[in-house]
């Protein structure tokens, strides 16, 4: 049986419902499980059961300081050549995106798994497409975004599922590999230009000002984290591109620009009393800062 972890998240979720799709055994695993899923707490190890696992998902568990990122993987992993999983399958980052402040923690990971003893298959994703097209902050008509003309491989979150389900669902050929899973690039003016409004960059300190300043509910990680991002991008760090998505999926990639610009589209205001009566309102539509 294969297990997903975070599968009540977006990646995990997607991917398990890929492998349903495909009619192969799976389940999920999660901290608050749905029916038919395992519960499963990295900060909590008598939770960690994989007793009958064939094929361990491992979807990285953010949303912490590396330190307890990495511990969380090492529970898991310790767990799992206790129990008999048979091979390990790790989300990790893409390549390119060693220049970026949460890499660290996937990289000590990558080591975990490939030191375990247990066959493994690491898939270093690209960043995703949803989360460039949500990081544009609607202004006035238009967006801005500190990327300025740089470009990002993107990729559609729904590629990188179905790429985790092909590799779990017949891991025996994908075992010693790393596949680094990144889409083609786009820049934040395309997708402006698709929306169908101008683009303005902003200062790399000014976007760091209003995540710290504007952006509440921001875990006190996660404004260098989405700060690393953006500088990447503007600098041209984050847009090589490789084959190994579409070698792997055995088809055309989704298009990164399309996803973006629904994800950005989503965002943008409702236009406003004034605006709809012919005036023009002032006020600045929602910032959103993506998590990965």
């Amino acid at each position: 049986m294969i297990l997903v972890t975070g599968a009540n998240g977006n990646l995990g979720s997607a991917t398990l419902a890929a492998l349903r799709a495909r009619g192969v055994a799976a389940t999920g695993g999660s901290r608050m499980p749905g029916a038919g899923m395992r519960r499963l707490d990295f900060d909590d190890p008598t939770s960690l059961d994989l007793t009958e696992v064939s094929t361990l998902v491992l979807v990285s568990a953010g949303y912490a300081e590396d330190d307890q990122v990495v511990g969380r993987h090492a529970a898991v992993l310790d767990a799992a050549v206790r129990d008999g999983v048979r091979h390990v399958v790790y989300t990790s980052l893409a390549t390119a995106g060693d220049h970026l402040g949460f890499a660290l923690a996937h990289r000590a990971t990558e080591r975990l798994v490939q030191a375990g003893g247990l066959p493994w298959t690491i898939l270093r994703n690209g960043l995703y497409a949803e989360l460039f097209g949500g990081l544009l902050t609607w202004s006035g008509s238009g967006v801005e975004s500190p990327f300025g003309d740089g470009a990002l491989a993107a990729v559609a979150r729904a590629d990188l599922a179905d790429a985790a389900a092909l590799v779990a669902a017949d891991p025996a050929r994908h075992s010693g590999r790393v596949h680094d899973l990144v889409g083609t690039p786009i820049t934040a003016g395309q997708v402006a230009g698709r929306l169908g409004v101008p683009h303005r960059t902003i200062g790399l300190g000014e976007y760091r000002r209003r995540l710290l300043e504007e952006t509440p509910g921001l875990l006190s990680f996660q404004p260098p984290m989405l700060a690393s991002i953006a500088t990447g991008i503007r600098h041209g760090f984050l847009d090589g591109t490789t084959p190994d998505l579409t070698d792997l999926l055995g088809r055309p990639a989704r298009d990164p620009l399309a996803t973006a610009v629904a994800a950005a589209s989503a965002t943008r205001p409702k236009a406003s009393v004034q605006e709809r009566g012919g005036l023009r309102g002032s006020g600045k539509g929602p910032r959103r800062a993506g998590r990965r």
